[in-house]
């Protein structure tokens, strides 16, 4: 038993309006018929039909001929109509490269998220474990030491173990040295800026992506998705680091 309403809902997926899948279902079942049966059969106005099987016949789902002045109009072969849309649906496979290639070309605005909270940070230095084969970053070990404690060393332990290179430079400091004499045991480089340097924010880059953690009374984290943006960032610290001492 066919399922008229099974059928609509398919056409509609398929990319009908619900009229058109409706006049569409109404052809099949009188094979040949005139604007007024097909009027009569939809529930449509003439005027209505008129406007939807000129639309269907562009999209090669009806045909029509004229038999004594009058327009009839026939469904077309099922199977041809699924074989065009397997022909349509290739069309578009084949050229998903290009259409890639101008998404990737007009995509190009940063995406940037905020977050507040240390909890937050936690989550976004579990982002950087999950996504980075190196991390480069500069700032105040000591700051974020005080804002997010033990879970610091937990996420070098993790980075260490995960295989995650990092080279960072650091705001002078006691602790900053201490990491700076144990690096090559961390996998970590470090290098240091005077501690007369205003920072007491940390930043990291990974991948296409900058995060800024800033660590003064409201905690605020923030990420940017770019790699125009990223690879300024990582220009810049190649530029300071090369200008600083290894010890």
């Amino acid at each position: 038993m066919v399922n008229s309403k099974k059928l609509k809902t398919i056409l509609e997926q398929y990319g009908l309006k619900e009229r058109h899948a409706i006049i569409y279902l109404a052809v099949l079942e009188l094979g040949s018929a005139s604007v007024q049966k097909v009027s009569q059969k939809s529930g449509f106005a003439r005027s209505t039909c008129d406007a939807v099987l000129f639309s269907l016949r562009q999209k090669g789902l009806v045909t029509s001929f004229k038999k004594k002045k009058t327009s009839y109009f026939s469904p077309e072969d099922p199977n041809k109509v699924v074989q065009i849309a397997k022909e349509k649906a290739d069309m578009l496979e084949k050229a998903l490269p290009s259409f890639n290639n101008l998404y990737n070309k007009a995509n190009i605005l940063p995406t940037v998220r905020v977050y507040e909270g240390v909890e937050n940070i936690k989550l976004i230095l579990r982002e950087i474990l999950n996504e980075a084969d190196r991390l480069i970053g500069f700032g105040s070990v000591d700051d974020i030491y005080k804002v997010i404690g033990e879970y610091f060393p937990w996420f070098t332990k993790e980075r260490i173990r995960r295989k995650i290179p990092l080279r960072i430079i650091l705001r002078d400091s006691e602790l900053a040295r201490i990491r700076q004499k144990v690096g090559h045991q961390e996998l970590r480089e470090v290098r240091i800026i005077p501690e007369s340097y205003d920072c007491t924010s940390v930043t990291f880059i990974w991948q296409n992506k900058i995060t800024m953690f800033s660590l003064q009374e409201d905690t605020i984290a923030l990420i940017i998705e770019s790699r125009e943006l990223a690879n300024i960032q990582r220009a810049m610290f190649e530029l300071i680091w090369q200008t600083l001492p290894k010890n």
